[in-house]
């Protein structure tokens, strides 16, 4: 089964907030969502949307952002899209924390991209004349990859 479902809201941080409740209103009752997909759809749309705030629209009247939720339970996944007009990035271009710094020699920032990373299966980046589009896949099953080993020594044994 798949459901779609769309919210446009300005680009400020107090948008947030209604972003992690509409994420949660459509998601939380879908089976195999369990809390910490949840949370990790939550925590990657909000620092996607932080960045296009934040960088984004930077030195630009605020605009809007745009975000798409796709349900597919037959696919077992969740895709969102977040939709924005403002500068577009390249995300491959965005160097990696140090994760490993001790804190106190650590850049202020730029762990947005890094938490998104980890958090969703896939990321894409897009741009086109319609915006720029930021597309985030979240499996609610992890793929299982069988190895032909494993099954010949299974029915050998058997």
């Amino acid at each position: 089964m798949r459901s779609t479902h769309r919210m446009t809201r300005a680009a400020y941080l107090q948008s947030l907030e209604e972003f992690r409740g509409f994420i949660k209103e459509h998601c939380a009752a879908v089976r195999g969502v369990n809390e910490e997909i949840l949370y990790d759809i939550q925590l990657a749309v909000d620092e996607a949307c932080t960045n296009i705030i934040s960088h984004g629209y930077a030195d630009l009247d605020p605009g809007s952002i745009i975000l798409d939720l796709d349900i597919d339970t037959d696919a077992d996944k969740i895709v969102v899209s977040l939709t924005d007009f403002g500068h577009s990035f390249e995300p491959s271009s965005t160097p990696i924390p140090d994760v490993d710094a001790p804190i106190e020699e650590r850049e202020l920032g730029g762990f947005g991209l890094f938490f998104i990373q980890q958090s969703m299966d896939e990321l894409d980046y897009q741009v086109t004349e319609d915006g720029n589009k930021m597309i985030l896949t979240k499996y609610l099953r992890k793929p299982v990859v069988e190895d032909d080993n494993e099954d010949r020594s299974a029915a050998r044994k058997q």
